[in-house]
């Protein structure tokens, strides 16, 4: 399999060395969505992640969930419920799943598991 990279000194990682390389947060003029630009390391297996904001109150005003990236730049615009002035944090956190083959009815099924390889924070405002 022949695999093209753009900068052949991006090696793709590991699943326990992959992290979180940018994690931005514009707030929209008028507050009530937030442009977000998450990017992680090259990747050997697609990694997930789950993107939160929460307000000054710690009360989730949006979250996003990411299931098996195919790409390691990503942009996105997350609707804020019940944005007000304030600040806000923007949460990430890179994780991997294990999907264990079970041959179990559905009511007896294992939880997926989850391995946590990376998390990261940043702060916005937005402002009248």
């Amino acid at each position: 399999m022949d695999i093209f990279f753009a900068d052949p000194s991006e090696v793709p990682l590991p699943p326990p060395e992959v992290r979180i390389r940018q994690l931005t947060a514009e707030p929209s003029p008028d507050g009530r969505r937030v442009r977000v630009y998450f990017e992680v390391d090259p990747f050997q297996k697609r990694p997930n992640a789950e993107l939160f904001v929460l307000d000054e109150d710690g009360n989730e005003t949006a979250s996003v969930s990411i299931i098996e990236s195919m790409s390691r730049r990503m942009e996105l615009t997350m609707h804020l419920r019940n944005a007000h002035t304030g600040r806000y944090i923007l949460k990430a956190v890179l994780f991997y799943s294990k999907f264990v083959e079970q041959d179990a009815p559905i009511e007896n099924l294992q939880p997926i598991e989850q391995t946590v390889v990376d998390t990261a924070e940043t702060a916005f405002y937005i402002e009248e």
